[in-house]
């Protein structure tokens, strides 16, 4: 149970906590992506960012293809389904079709348990919209499912509440941060995490403000990421 709790916390700690304490999707990874790891301070990751103007222009949600099949093509299961059985606190019961029932699940935006599956959201850590402004507008449609469906880092994909999650929308860390003062470093984390495995890029004011928590209530925060495939 408390494995699967942990679930994304390898992004962000004040103890780093190895990504193949993950979910047995993410421990299912070949053994060169968990030895790629970088581990580094968040000050210093956050410096790994490249600079760059945002340009949304072109942008479409359904240019980034999501959910497929998941990481695990013969259980039926899309990669939404398989991110809330890995991140369930008390495991669901899976029936036909994908339904899962009888799960529990942690929001850690806003501190709250859900079980009803439907009430949850799997939020892109860093929006699509954003990856978009932020680089992914070069990428191949199949480099775009691959990061919109990316289990490969625990930090990608996170279950949260469907009302945290739309009161983000696209926005950066600049304009929404979770209502959850004891979320926020974690979530600094995370976001600069997934930045930097998809070496996307932020702007300035992006960068002003996740300094402005390592520098101040985040000091002490390590981030582990892993470069994509």
């Amino acid at each position: 149970m408390l494995k699967n709790f942990l679930r994304g916390f390898g992004a962000l700690t004040l103890a780093v906590v190895p990504l193949i304490a993950s979910s047995p999707v993410q421990a299912a990874q070949p053994p060169d992506r968990v030895r790629a790891a970088q581990v580094t301070t968040l000050t210093d990751a956050i410096d790994r960012v490249r600079l760059d103007d945002e340009d949304r222009s072109g942008y479409t949600r359904s240019s980034f293809r999501h959910w497929n099949a998941g990481d695990i093509a013969t259980d039926g299961c899309s990669t939404r389904n398989e991110v809330l059985m890995a991140e369930a606190v008390r495991a669901p019961a899976v029936g036909p079709g994908c339904r899962l029932t009888g799960g529990v699940w942690f929001s850690y935006y806003d501190g709250q348990e859900a079980t009803d599956p439907g009430a949850l959201d799997i939020d892109h850590m860093v929006p699509l919209a954003e990856a978009w402004d932020s680089g992914a507008s070069a990428w191949t449609p199949a480099r775009r499912e691959a990061y919109a469906n990316d289990q490969g880092a625990a930090a990608s994909l996170v279950a949260v509440t469907a009302r945290t999650n739309r009161q983000k929308s696209d926005q950066d860390p600049t304009d929404w941060m979770p209502p959850a003062p004891d979320a926020q470093c974690r979530y600094v984390g995370e976001w600069v995490a997934t930045k930097l495995r998809w070496q996307l890029t932020a702007d300035a004011t992006e960068l002003q403000a996740l300094k402005a928590f390592a520098d101040g209530p985040c000091q002490d925060s390590v981030v582990s990421y892993t470069p994509a495939p």
